[in-house]
């Protein structure tokens, strides 16, 4: 998530250098979903590193 959040103004330079800054306005419709994908699949990593724990201890 880091990586996306800090990339994010590079691309929107990189995108005006090259005269593509017309995308910068379709850019939310990309980063915004992405940024959920990373949060859910963190916290999907999240509950399965805790279920396996308590399955360790457990038995």
């Amino acid at each position: 998530m880091a990586a996306l959040c800090c990339f994010t103004p590079v691309l929107v330079v990189l995108l005006g250098a090259v005269g593509l800054s017309a995308w910068l306005g379709w850019l939310d419709y990309v980063l915004l979903p992405a940024l959920a994908f990373f949060i859910g699949l963190t916290a999907y990593a999240v509950w399965r590193r805790q279920r396996r724990q308590t399955t360790q201890t457990d038995g």
